[in-house]
């Protein structure tokens, strides 16, 4: 039988009861990382919308990996306890709380999006020192700056460290998938893209170097997760840079399953991000898709898709073409929380809506 977009899909014993996963998506609301009534409200009103998956923002695993002072983090008790009540209200819905972990890296330390996003310096109240995989910062083109401190080969096995708390603390908060964020020029993709890997120990140089602080990081997130409930990892499949250097969908289908073996169970396929040089091409619905079909192919390994998919129809062909195992969904979910729900009906599939909705009719 043909999978569709309202298949139910089970990854190690988790199942989800559809193909639809809310992106992460950055809030810029939380108080010293810690989450508020709008995180509560904003998962949870998706989960009653009828997606399968909901996965909270880039939930930082130290306090310098925080992209904004406003970004969500889990790097303490305090942290997971607050995340509690929402994985616990996702799941009364019939959806599966998810998080994604995450470190800026060189990318640390902005202002968010409403204060122009700015470099913020790391001498004054808001501002912190950030570090990568090299001492190089991230280019604005108004020479606005922060900058950036290389981490010792130590140091790179503390993060690490970070990653692993983090997880153990998101597993105490209710989350059912973990995934590693490694997309979007923050610091692991930092680590796997020549454009910004200028080391010379091993976390440097070669395909295998570059790779290294990825694959350890998701076998140790592994290590602390439950083996009946999956691991992702979010990668950008290409920096679109073609004039130099730099991580590209080939490399990305190489690395698809040496992350399988290192303990993840899926792909969330993205892409750029790594420097303002990127040339993206033609944005249109589904413009990323190629490249998580390409991975999939190539490696076997499930993937997620997104990119400018609004129309349920498109999103069910993904599933059932098996162009990806998952597709993900950002700006359409935040117009539209009860997305899923709408494409259900559209596409004549038994879905029923949250009992306190079911007076009238839908038509």
């Amino acid at each position: 039988m043909t999978d569709s977009l309202f298949s139910p899909l089970t990854l190690r014993e988790t199942e989800l009861p559809n193909r639809i996963m809310l992106s992460p998506m950055c809030q810029y609301s939380a108080e010293d990382g810690v989450a508020t009534e709008w995180h509560h409200v904003h998962l949870g009103t998706r989960a009653t919308g009828g997606a399968g998956l909901v996965m909270a923002e880039a939930t930082a695993v130290e306090p310098e990996g925080r992209i904004t002072p406003g970004c969500l983090g889990i790097w303490s008790d305090e942290h997971a306890e607050a995340l509690a009540p929402t994985t616990d209200y996702i799941r009364s819905q019939g959806a599966v709380p998810a998080i994604q972990l995450a470190h800026a890296g060189r990318k640390a330390s902005h202002a968010p999006p409403a204060e122009g996003s700015g470099a913020i310096p790391a001498d004054t109240e808001r501002g912190w020192e950030t570090v990568s995989a090299t001492d190089e910062p991230y280019p604005h083109a108004e020479g606005d700056e922060a900058a950036t401190r290389r981490l010792s080969t130590a140091e790179v096995e503390g993060v690490v460290d970070s990653y692993r708390a983090a997880a153990e603390r998101a597993l105490d908060a209710g989350f059912e998938v973990a995934e590693v964020h490694a997309a979007h020029g923050y610091l692991l993709h930092q680590f796997l893209s020549p454009v910004t890997n200028d080391r010379d120990d091993e976390y440097g140089g070669s395909f295998e170097n570059r790779t290294r602080a990825l694959r350890e990081t998701v076998a140790a997130v592994r290590d602390v997760w439950p083996d009946d409930k999956p691991v992702f990892v979010r990668i950008s499949a290409t920096d679109w840079i073609d004039d130099r250097d730099s991580w590209t969908v080939e490399q990305s289908a190489r690395l698809a399953p040496l992350l399988e073996e290192a303990g993840a169970d899926l792909i969330d396929v993205s892409g750029g991000g790594i420097h303002p040089d990127q040339e993206v091409p033609s944005i249109g619905p589904g413009y990323m898709v190629p490249n998580a079909e390409r991975i999939r192919e190539e490696s076997g390994v499930p993937v997620a898709t997104v990119g400018k998919i609004t129309e349920a129809e498109h999103a069910d062909a993904l599933v059932r073409n098996d162009r990806a195992d998952l597709v993900a969904l950002g700006r359409e979910m935040l117009r539209n929380p009860y997305w899923p729900l709408e494409a259900a009906h559209e596409l004549g599939e038994d879905v029923e809506w949250p009992v306190q909705y079911r007076r009238g009719t839908f038509d």
